[in-house]
């Protein structure tokens, strides 16, 4: 069958890449000039099956009101906001409770670790070099609060056979050395030994050579116009180049998937939740990291890659802006510089953003729609690269007609009607 795949950023090649090992023809369309050139380009870098977690919990409505006072915070509001967001906010607060937390915890656990397997087996067959790094996660409790408040993510964590080491402040120093120089920082933590860590646009950029070997087509600076539908099939994609068809269409084009298929009477419930990191070139190798660290206070992510440390964090509801404020950028640096001061050039530092697409229940949309070849994989929010090679294993076999290796039924967008 020919596969026209819309977007390519990591979830968009994945898919590609699984789709033409079993045979099929490819196609990727992209606006952009090359791959993961946008929400996959700077990302934090952390593969975390461990972590994976709705940002939709018990407890969230009362930290978002005092997070709304913090200089530092790791949720940003704006004011003015439209009908669609509102709608989406209200979807989130339905989901904070304790049994919905529970469950969306377990669908993200379920994809997260099946991904992370996918990954471990695809580089070891292809040999793709990406700034990886196999020490694990650590999750660093500033107050005894955070620390007593683990119970239920560990009950998951057990649930689902996900190693874990509850770790005092001694603990965490043997896992990252260099915390040893902030050790009254911080009260305990909470590793996942089994997560990585790597550079998710060198990753992305390494399969685009192998999907191409395998007869993938990539088109970039193809502006995407619209799904031409007949009856209960989609016949091809309009685009600034002429139309594109395909026996099967694939959408991979993480927040903008809503406003692709809403023409076609499917509702997404994916917004873009707008994420900011920092790259900064290490000068101290003995201050650094050496893998990443989870700053629970600041909900943001300090990652080892390479000779580089990206520190990546925040939500802010914002719609598509894509503005680089400084505040934002004095928030990451306080974090890195808090715990690690010193270990990297500041003033050499690279400042990001990209939008996380996310769905209310925290879970990605895989699957199958009402129309009979349409396809989609997005609404990864803040875990595309974590969930990125196991969401194009699944949907690859969906696909192509076979029983995925986990279970999908309630991945789909059905799950929302």
């Amino acid at each position: 069958m020919k596969i026209v795949v819309l977007g390519a950023g990591v979830i968009g090649v994945t898919s590609a890449y699984y789709l033409a090992k079993t045979g099929h023809e490819v196609v990727v369309l992209d606006r952009q000039p090359d791959v993961a050139l946008e929400t996959s380009f700077a990302n934090a870098g952390e593969i975390s099956p461990g972590y994976a977690s709705p940002w939709a919990a018990p407890g969230i409505p009362m930290k978002a009101a005092k997070w709304v006072f913090m200089k530092h915070a790791p949720l940003i509001l704006h004011p003015l906001m439209d009908t669609a967001t509102w709608r989406w906010m209200f979807s989130i607060l339905m989901n904070c409770t304790a049994s919905r937390y529970a469950l969306n915890k377990s669908r993200m656990v379920r994809v997260a670790e099946y991904s992370r397997d996918c990954l471990i087996a695809l580089r070891d067959e292809l040999g793709i070099a990406y700034d990886h790094r196999t020490q694990g996660t650590l999750q660093l409790f500033r107050t005894q609060k955070q620390l007593d408040g683990t119970a239920k993510d560990i009950e998951v964590l057990r649930e689902y056979g996900v190693a874990y080491e509850e770790l005092d402040p001694s603990g965490c120093v043997a896992a990252e050395p260099a915390l040893a120089h902030v050790r009254e920082k911080f009260v305990g933590g909470l590793r996942l030994p089994h997560d990585e860590t790597g550079d998710c646009f060198k990753f992305t950029t390494a399969l685009r050579a192998q999907a191409e070997a395998l007869g993938v087509t990539f088109r970039f600076g193809v502006n995407l116009r619209g799904l031409t539908q007949v009856g209960d099939r989609v016949m091809a994609v309009e685009t600034d180049q002429g139309a594109v068809s395909g026996d099967v269409f694939v959408t991979a084009l993480g927040s903008f998937s809503s406003a692709m298929l809403k023409p076609l009477g499917l509702n997404l419930p994916i917004y873009p939740v707008k994420g900011y990191s920092i790259t900064v070139p290490i000068v101290d190798e003995s201050r650094a990291p050496v893998s990443t660290i989870m700053d629970e206070t600041y909900k943001i992510a300090i990652t080892r890659l390479g000779d580089r440390i990206r520190v990546g964090g925040m939500a802010e509801i914002a719609g598509f802006n894509t503005d680089l404020p400084q505040s934002r950028r004095g928030t990451l640096e306080f974090s890195v510089e808090d715990l690690f001061g010193g270990a990297g050039d500041q003033s050499r530092a690279s400042f990001w953003t990209g939008l996380r697409p996310m769905t209310p229940d925290g879970t990605p949309i895989i699957g199958a729609t009402r129309l009979k070849n349409l396809y989609i994989n997005s609404g990864h929010g803040t875990l595309g690269w974590t969930m990125a090679c196991g969401s194009g294993r699944v949907l690859a076999d969906l696909i192509g007609g076979r029983k995925p290796e986990i279970e999908t039924a309630d991945l789909a967008l059905s799950r929302y009607s």
